[in-house]
């Protein structure tokens, strides 16, 4: 039966995508502008808006677990209720959730539901990292706001944990936090990916006032400007202490973020 993928151009659903691919589920990729993408060999690329549930039912023909994000664009989904009829109807088992600090529509509609339900709560991701290219190209720096250490997780890390929870029995009902295996502070990282793209990186840490025009600059709305530097003067404690769940759901350690700064070294170079 087909797993249908959700946000699957995203960081994190483009890898559900390749991994379960690679492990020979069969597979289909949903996109509100499928023309403008290509999918892996063997993937099936669907048309469908999370925001317009009718716009679902041909993707969820012969659909056995279906990935799902809680939100349409950059808004949160209000729809939870019609796409988990939907996903009912059409015989899901099995749904996992890239979920968010706060419980969604989606995530409510699923625990009022009998689909089995996983979420997924990562922590930074460490492909946030990738921010820092145009300050490092100009100045070798990174800019940061804050001084909190970061158990930043890899979004192939997420993806495993997705993949399982949507192949494998003994997830449903799980709450999962993932984390990266190690806590880094911004030196720590300048270091890592320093020594990946064979360049010494400093630090710089941005004042308030810098991090709310950075923000503004990216066309946040004020209240989530202040939201950013809330989260930027008390990040919440969970994001920073490393947790086994990686280990403890796909068999295997975490990536590390040399790991991945080694995968990403590229992208960093004035020729990308």
């Amino acid at each position: 039966m087909t797993i249908l993928v959700a946000g699957a151009t995203g960081t994190v659903g483009s890898e559900v995508v390749r991994q379960l691919a690679e492990a020979g589920h069969p597979v289909r990729a949903l996109s509100r502008s499928p023309e403008r993408h290509t999918a892996p060999a063997g993937v099936e690329l669907a048309r469908g808006d999370l925001a317009v549930p009718e716009s679902l039912v041909p993707a969820l023909e012969g659909v056995s677990a279906l990935h799902l994000i809680t939100f349409g664009g950059d808004e949160p989904l209000t729809t939870g209720p019609e796409l988990v009829e939907l996903a009912r109807r059409a015989g899901v088992r099995r749904v996992s959730v890239l979920s968010g600090w706060e419980e969604s529509s989606v995530e409510r509609a699923l625990r009022a539901s009998d689909l089995g339900w996983t979420w997924l709560r990562p922590v930074e991701f460490m492909a946030n990292s990738l921010w820092w290219k145009d300050t490092i190209l100009s100045s070798g720096r990174i800019e940061v706001f804050g001084d909190s250490p970061s158990a930043a997780v890899h979004e192939a890390d997420i993806a495993a944990v997705a993949v399982a929870a949507l192949t494998e029995d003994g997830h449903a009902g799980q709450n999962y936090l993932i984390t990266g295996p190690e806590s880094l502070t911004a030196e720590d990282r300048a270091r890592v990916l320093g020594e990946a793209i064979g360049k010494q990186l400093t630090v710089r840490r941005l004042s308030e006032e810098e991090e709310r025009a950075k923000l503004r600059s990216y066309g946040y709305a004020e209240e989530d400007v202040e939201f950013g530097i809330e989260l930027g003067k008390n990040p919440p404690e969970v994001g920073m202490v490393p947790q086994p769940t990686v280990h403890q759901v796909t068999g295997r350690p975490g990536r590390t973020f040399a790991q991945w700064a080694a995968e990403h070294a590229g992208k960093f170079t004035a020729s990308t």
